[in-house]
């Protein structure tokens, strides 16, 4: 029943596996266990559920359990291998293998497939573990399971190839069974494999000769096996390279391996092993050179071969390139891997070696580090050697010599150690020990130590200089040893070149140094110029191609300068600059190079480049000549010449250079010439005289040179150019041919042209066949004849002579060059001399030299040729065309000739005269936009300034002097064309120029004379009448003026000339005093048929300089009447109507009809000015504006806007614009700009200390210190020295003197300085005792101080009496009743303050004046205000307020007035609603232009208003007003009343 139940259970297990339903098999299995505790079956199903569900141990533990119980049973082992499959645990799968071991034994007998799978699952476990021998032995056995079985041989070989696959992994690392398994597993495969030869076993061979190619010990058989596969297989190169790389590292190569690296080449050329092979067999057998090419050829493939870069870099190091050495060993280093350590000890000890033999400081240092990566450095003799071949380089000998000396001790013989010593020596300068040293260290194969001793003996001492023999012998020594020193082949060079004389061997010996070391530039360049100079510029060119080629940007320099220089020697300047270019970024301090560089660009034209060159070589040595005169010598080829000559002085300072002597004669000459063409002869005639001492100072050192002198001669034949009385030179007593030598001499125009005539003469002693030289001995021949007779010293036959030789000089020069217009053109005018008049010879020399072309056609071939110009020019004045004036003008602009500007002045001149032409287009081009006046007035100074004998000239001179208002000069010219008139027959132009001398003398104010010269007229013009009128009346010879008045008015021929003299003698009559015979004149005038309007406004005047407003009316009306004015017109007729204006009372009309002047003429800037000037006097509430009036006047005319400048400042002074509100635009910066601009007006100095006393007073008002104090008398004294000037009218110097006492005592008395105010009025009082405002300015000081010491006590009557005195003296100063009324009411005497305000208010009345009736009704109604505020009873004080506030009312609007009527009803009723009304208007309205202390006084009384009404509202409003204001003052009231 039990077993019945166990096998339903197990049958349920089972089946709830198959439905996965593992947790049920458990429960099935763990039931049958119950009845069978040791049953197989139960276990394992377990097992396989327990691995199901992830409980892996719980699986182990079963399947353990049944293998306990049945061993030998697959199932377990099964479900055990598939468990350890599953899982990840390393326990588990540590087991695995033990598992797959008992499952081949159990498959073995019973599945064979099962059984191979088991095996292959077993082989991948120990490869995976790398358990290589275990992999062969398992695969061993699955080979003989299967030959066992008969397997087939395809199947065998595939197991057989299978397994070298398996076992190929690190072979180095095999024992030898498992290598042995593998070369059998080829072997095998190969016997095995099919079609041999054939693909499969070409790679399979392949295969195999690489596995033995890891296998060291197995030479032989490597060598067999390639000779056998290469036996099958001849074309191919594996074979080969595998026995390449295996002679490779073994590290020789013998004649075989040589054979083998050749037939690898053969069979593939660009074999990096056959190219490395070839070359370590170089290597052995000593050719360096092809080893060093095969390796770097091979290297290039195999980059990762040490053998070969530690090769390369043994190459190199005996080619003694030793820092390609340095860079192989880098390079080989780089690479070092595990079993190379003795290649890269090596590698580091050639690459110490190496460094220590580059020769720098720098690689030194580097040494020095490798050697302490060296093993055994310290112990190793050689390295110590090296050690100190290191310091050596770094120059520490010390160190070296302590090296030296331990090693010798160490190693006594040792040929390093003596040689170090023998360094040690050389580079303390001990050659006796170092040659003692060397020979000593002399070893049998080391040419090193040779050359040491060689170049040693080579360097010591004068006797060894002097027998090179022995230095010659070691180098040969040294040659022969060591074939690759190229150092050795270099002295060689030098011994056969500079003793030996033997240039071709010396050739030799450099090409093969440079052969050997191609960065020896020494060499090379040695190499390369004998190469030149032997004539084979195909080699030297070709070395140098090579050398380019190689180069690296910025190396090379040697190569690139020379290559440089050839180009530039055979032509070829482009390509010169190029290669000289690329040195200089070789070296660019090298300034020879860069000297070459600037002779390159120079040949090229390239001018600004060479300049640059030059300069930098000039920098770069300072005391180079050549780089400055190169320097200069350019420059003067630009054209700029000052800077030339300044540099050609510098080089003279160092030295007397002929060339830079002769070209700062040639500068000096040019920059003579071009002051000529400009007419600034003095400045020509000092650089003339500059160059002819330079350039003897030349001659005296090169008498030999042509060109000298004929400079000399150009200098001293240029003079002919200016005036004679200019001409004036100082020349060297032996060019002059004068005594004493040492010493200079100076010569007139005719002698220096003499010492230019021999100078001429020696040139052409020297080149006689010179045609320039003829030529200008001749034009020197041509001037002299041309002196004026004062300077010619020579009589008429002797003047004809010099015109003779000149005419012959011409002819020679043409004989020699017949193509050069310039000589036709000399012979041509030479034989139209007078005395020659050879008009034929003239007409054909003139006809070669134009050569058929006209004017035009030059003209386009030339455009700056001046002389075509002028052509054109004279030829439009003959067909009078309308360009002749511009033509003219065009040739002052190109250049400054005669004939141009003459013609140009003419025209200018003319035009002038023409008064009809005024209007027309033509005018206003050609005189106002081309500002003809001032062009021609400056060509025809330069004119007359070098020739002063055209009357002509001088007399349009002074005309157009005149019109500049250049009134001097234009005397001057005047004078000057009367003195030449008077010696001419023309009696008609002395007289016209009499006349003009006349009128200029008049314009200057020199009257007398001015009488003089006109009475020496014919006086039968009405001009000449007039002036001489004038300038009787200015003269103050006023009854002569009348005489020659009537006398010009018989002559007159016009209504209109007849008109204005008649105003002119009705001037006079007025200024006599006669007023009916001057308005009889007048009105004369007005009744003519032409009528001039300078009548009615003379009339006009007349009428308001007398009061006779109905007079001015009329005839201002009349005046107007005449149309539209013009020019200066409208600013007569606006003044004469707003004085009109003001004559009547209308004083608000005055600036009303300025202002619509100034709209109908916005562009005049007189009639702005004129605006500015009235507003302040008559309207000066608008003060603002008329400020703004001068500054537009400022800006439209600069002859107006200094005068302008004042008005300005004035009218800021009366709006009260001080620094406090603007600190750019105030008065005091406007009267600072009008100081400046008329520094001699004394209203200007009267207006700059008005406003500092404003600045003053502003700021004692605000609290600080005034910085303006102690100015008053200094700018009195400004004003009285300008004031007697004899351009200020004495009536305005006299007011402003008054003006500015008053201002000065009132400054100082604001000031505090009563002692200094009453010492200035005693001072004036002493020259002027009767000075009524004087004693009145007196006395008021007095009472100042008076009433400062009295301290509140009241003045005595008599006092006060004196006070009264002295203001009823000054009649007509308002002012001074106001002071005394403010005394009075400081006194208590408010009837008697009344009093004074009403006389003063009388005294206004009387006098007319606006403003001071004004300032009286104000002032009397804040007095009788001051009364009403405190409550005094009864009404009169009220009514006065009333009464004087309505009367100032009715005079213009005043605000002040308006602001006292509102505080009289503030004081009266302070809570009606009126009061308010008031109040408001001039707090919300005060932009109409109410003073902002208008608007504050009454916004403080109207909140005082508010708060006893207790109208918040109102008040917030208020509030806010005065926070936009600015009103802080009102604010803090504000705030203490809601405090409160």
């Amino acid at each position: 029943m039990s077993n019945k139940e166990v096998k339903s259970a197990l049958k349920n297990a089972r089946d709830a596996i198959k439905n996965k339903e593992f947790k049920e098999a458990l429960k099935h299995c763990k039931a049958a266990l119950k009845l069978e505790k040791n049953n197989y079956n139960a276990w394992v199903f377990i097992g396989v559920a327990a691995s199901e569900l992830e409980q892996p141990d719980q699986a182990q533990t079963a399947y353990r359990k049944a293998l306990e119980l049945e061993p030998e049973q697959l199932l377990a082992w099964q479900g055990l291998a598939n468990l350890y499959e599953k899982s990840d645990q390393t326990d588990f799968k540590a087991e695995l293998p033990k598992v797959y071991q008992k499952l081949i034994e159990l498959y073995e007998s019973s599945d064979k497939t099962k059984c191979y799978e088991a095996i292959r699952k077993l082989a991948d476990i120990f490869h995976m573990e790398k358990d290589y021998l275990q992999v062969a032995r398992v695969w061993r056995r699955l080979i003989q399971l299967k030959e066992g079985e008969g397997a087939n041989k395809a199947e065998l070989l595939q197991l057989w190839q299978q397994m070298t696959c398996l076992l190929s992994d690190s072979m180095e690392d095999h024992d030898n069974e498992t290598q042995q398994h593998l070369i059998a597993a080829f072997e095998k495969a190969m016997v095995l494999s099919d079609n041999v030869p054939g693909e499969d076993h070409r790679k399979l061979s392949a295969d195999y000769l690489k596995c033995l190619s890891q296998l060291s010990h197995e030479e032989c058989k490597i060598k067999e096996a390639c000779e056998s596969i290469l036996a099958l297989y001849p074309s191919q190169t594996f074979p080969l390279e595998i026995l390449g790389a295996h002679h490779l590292k073994s590290g020789v190569c013998s004649e075989d391996a040589g054979r083998c690296f050749s037939r690898l080449l053969e069979l593939d050329p660009d074999s990096g092993l056959g190219h490395l092979g070839l070359g370590i067999r170089a290597l052995e057998e000593g050719k360096c050179d092809d080893s060093i090419k095969y390796l770097a050829q091979g290297l290039k493939r195999m980059r990762s071969s040490l053998v070969g870069w530690c090769s390369l870099a043994q190459a190199q190091l005996k080619m003694h390139r030793y820092s390609d050495c340095a860079t192989s060993c880098s390079q080989g280093l780089k690479l070092g891997g595990a079993g190379e350590e003795a290649l890269g000890q090596k590698l580091l000890r050639l690459r110490l070696e190496a460094l220590v033999r580059t020769g720098d400081e720098h690689t030194a240092d580097q040494a020095l580090e490798s050697l302490s990566q060296l093993s055994d450095a310290n112990n190793d003799p050689v390295l110590v050697a090296l050690k100190g071949r290191a310091y050596l380089q770094k120059g520490q000998v010390d160190q070296v010599l302590q090296v030296s000396t331990e090693l010798l001790n160490s190693h006594p013989d040792l040929a390093e150690g003596l040689a170090l010593r023998g360094l040690a020596h050389i580079a303390q300068g001990h050659h006796q020990l170092a040659e003692q040293r060397c020979a000593a260290a002399q070893s049998p194969a080391c040419g090193e130590y040779y050359f040491v001793l060689g170049r040693l003996y080579w360097d010591m001492g004068e006797e060894s200089r002097r027998d090179r023999s022995k230095a010659h012998t070691h180098l040969l020594k040294a040659a022969k040893l060591d074939p690759y020193l190229g150092s050795v082949f270099c002295y060689l060079g030098h011994y056969y070149r500079e003793v030996a004389r033997d240039q071709g061997r010396a050739r030799g010996c450099y090409k093969r140094a440079f052969e050997l070391d191609s960065n020896d530039a020494e060499s090379g360049a040695a190499s390369v110029d004998l190469s030149m100079n032997e004539g084979d510029m195909d080699t030297a060119l070709a070395v140098l191609q090579s050398v380019i080629q190689r180069a690296t940007p910025g190396s090379a320099k040697w190569a690139w300068m020379r290559r440089g220089l050839y180009h530039l020697k055979v032509g070829q300047h482009p390509q010169a600059c190029a290669d000289l270019q690329a040195a200089l970024r070789a070296d660019p301090q090298d300034w020879v190079c860069w000297e070459c560089l600037g002779e390159a660009y120079l040949n090229r034209r390239s001018f600004t480049s060479a300049l640059k060159a030059f300069a930098k070589a000039q920098l770069l040595n300072p005391s180079s000549i050549y780089s400055l005169y190169q320097t200069a010598a350019i420059k003067q080829t630009l054209g700029k010449f000052k800077e030339a000559a300044a540099e050609y002085l510098q080089i003279i300072a160092q030295e007397d250079y002929v060339p830079a002597l002769k070209g700062l004669g040639e500068c000096l000459l040019s920059l003579a010439r071009c002051l000529m063409e400009d007419y600034r002869d003095g400045g020509a005639i000092d650089l003339i005289q500059q160059a002819i001492q330079y350039l003897f100072r030349a001659v005296e050192l090169r008498p030999d040179l042509s060109c000298l002198w004929k400079l000399l001669g150009d200098a001293c034949t240029s003079v002919s150019t200016v005036a004679p009385n200019r001409a004036r030179v100082v020349v060297p007593g032996p060019l002059a041919g004068l005594q004493p030598p040492d010493q200079g001499h100076l010569l007139n125009q005719g002698h220096t042209l003499r010492v230019g005539e021999r100078c001429y003469g020696r040139a052409l002693k020297l080149m006689p066949e010179s045609s320039s030289l003829w030529y200008d001995l001749g034009l020197n021949y041509y001037h002299q004849a041309c002196l004026p007779p004062c300077l010619q010293e020579l009589e008429h036959n002797s003047v004809l002579l010099q015109l003779e030789k000149a005419l012959q000089c011409v002819k020679k020069a043409i004989m020699l060059n017949s193509s050069n217009h310039s000589y036709w053109n000399a012979l041509g005018v030479v034989a139209m001399s007078k005395g020659l008049e050879n008009y034929a010879l003239a007409q054909h020399s003139f006809i070669k030299s134009v050569l058929g072309t006209t004017f035009k056609i030059a003209q386009s071939l030339e455009p700056l040729y001046v002389n075509c110009w002028i052509g054109q020019a004279l030829i439009a004045e003959m067909v009078g065309s309308y360009d002749t004036m511009d033509l003219f003008r065009h040739t002052t602009e190109l250049r400054t000739h005669t004939e141009g500007v003459k013609g140009y002045a003419y025209w200018v001149c003319a035009t002038l005269l023409d008064k009809s032409n005024r209007d027309s287009e033509l005018y206003r081009y050609n005189i106002v936009q081309m500002n003809a006046v001032s062009a021609a007035q400056v060509a025809l100074s330069k004119y007359t300034e070098r020739i002063q004998t055209d009357p002509d000239a001088f007399v349009m001179l002074g005309f157009l002097n005149e019109h500049l208002q250049l009134k001097k000069q234009a005397v001057l010219a005047y004078q000057r064309a009367v003195e030449l008139l008077q010696a001419t027959p023309s009696v008609e132009l002395l007289a016209f120029s009499l006349g003009s001398y006349g009128r200029a003398l008049c314009n200057t104010g020199q009257w007398e004379e001015a009488v003089h010269v006109y009475s020496s007229t014919p006086l039968e013009v009405l001009h000449d009448l007039a002036g001489l009128a004038l300038a009787y009346c200015r003269a103050g010879l006023i009854p002569e003026s009348i005489s020659a008045y009537e006398k010009a008015l018989m002559v007159t021929s016009t209504e209109k000339e007849k008109a204005y003299i008649l105003t002119s003698l009705a001037l006079l009559q007025h200024r006599l005093g006669n007023m009916d015979s001057a308005k009889t004149l007048l009105f004369k005038c007005s009744m003519l048929k032409e009528p001039v309007p300078e009548s009615l406004l003379c009339l006009c005047a007349l009428g308001l300089v007398h009061g006779d407003s109905t007079l001015a009316s009329a005839a201002l009306t009349e005046l107007l009447k005449q149309g539209r004015a013009t020019g200066a017109a409208v600013e007569q007729r606006c003044l004469l109507t707003c004085t009109l204006l003001a004559l009547q009372g209308n004083y608000s009309a005055v600036q009303r009809e300025a202002s619509r002047a100034v709209h109908s003429n916005p562009g005049n800037p007189s009639l702005w000015a004129l605006l500015s000037r009235l507003v302040p006097q008559y309207y000066p509430r608008k003060a603002k504006g008329g400020a703004v009036a001068g500054h537009v006047a400022c800006l439209s005319s600069m002859t107006q806007g200094k005068r302008a400048l004042l008005y300005s400042g004035v009218n800021q002074l009366a709006c009260g614009r001080h620094s406090g509100e603007d600190r750019s635009r105030n008065a005091l910066k406007t009267m600072q700009r009008a100081v400046l601009l008329c520094p001699d007006d004394p209203a200007v100095w009267a207006g700059l200390m008005a406003a500092c006393h404003t600045e003053n007073t502003a700021c004692s008002l605000s609290g600080t210190t005034p910085g303006r104090r102690g100015l008053e008398q200094v700018l009195m004294a400004v004003v009285s020295e300008k004031g007697r000037s004899a351009l200020v009218e004495q009536p305005l110097a006299q007011a402003l003197e008054g003006w500015v006492l008053q201002q000065a005592v009132t400054g100082l008395t604001s000031g505090g300085q009563l002692e200094q105010a009453e010492a200035l009025c005693s001072q004036v009082l002493s020259v002027s005792p009767e000075h009524p405002a004087v004693v009145l300015l007196l006395r008021q000081v007095q009472c100042e101080h008076l009433l400062l010491s009295s301290a509140g006590t009241a003045l005595p009557a008599s006092v006060l009496e004196q006070l009264s005195s002295a203001v009823s003296a000054n009649h007509t100063s308002v002012a001074a009743w106001h002071w005394l009324a403010e005394v009075y009411r400081t006194q208590g005497l408010l009837v008697q303050a009344v009093m004074a305000y009403r006389q003063s208010l009388q005294l206004a009345s009387q006098l007319d004046l606006h403003s001071g009736k004004m300032a009286c009704l104000l002032r009397l109604a804040l007095l009788a205000l001051s009364p009403c505020m405190l409550k005094v009873p009864g009404d009169e004080w009220k009514e006065l307020v009333l009464e004087a506030t309505t009367e100032a009312l009715k005079l213009g609007p005043s605000p002040v007035a308006l602001l006292v009527q509102a505080l009289l009803h503030f004081a009266t009723k302070m809570s009606a609603r009126e009061t308010r009304r008031l109040l408001e208007r001039l707090v919300y309205f005060s932009s109409q232009g109410y003073p902002e202390t208008v608007a504050c006084v009454a916004r403080w009384y109207l909140l005082r208003h508010l708060h006893a009404k207790d109208d918040l509202e109102l008040m917030d409003t208020l509030v806010d007003d005065a926070k936009a204001s600015g009103d802080s003052r009102l604010l803090e009231f504000h705030t203490r009343l809601t405090s409160c």
